[in-house]
């Protein structure tokens, strides 16, 4: 198993330090915390790094750390810089490209096992 898996009778502490980074898509390697029901993936994003456009059943909430990216949600486009925040229902297409080197913290529910 990649990543860290959590649940009320393991809850602990974690260091992201610990977790292996693993390059899911190219430019975009992330770390990944289980629980019973979400997954955070905290990603380290190169610069240019494209994200196709897709969908997937899990809600999404991105949180924009560091850089900048440029993401479209059904559609619209948005400009993310630190401190933004994204919600992005379940089944909704979306896509996206780092404008600079990126980190980014995504909390998808329910949990992501592609990602375990």
């Amino acid at each position: 198993m990649n990543g860290s898996t959590l649940n009320s009778e393991t809850s602990k502490s974690i260091s992201l330090e610990s977790i292996e980074s693993r390059e899911i898509l190219t430019g975009f390697n992330g770390k990944f915390i289980h629980s019973d029901n979400l997954t955070l993936a905290y990603w380290d994003i190169d610069e240019g790094a494209s994200l196709p456009e897709h969908a997937h059943e899990h809600e999404q909430v991105v949180n924009m750390l560091e850089g900048e990216f440029e993401i479209t949600v059904g559609g619209n486009p948005l400009s993310l810089k630190p401190g933004d925040v994204v919600v992005i229902p379940g089944n909704v297409p979306h896509s996206g490209k780092a404008i600079s080197k990126c980190r980014i913290l995504d909390v998808f529910s329910p949990a992501r096992d592609d990602y375990r």
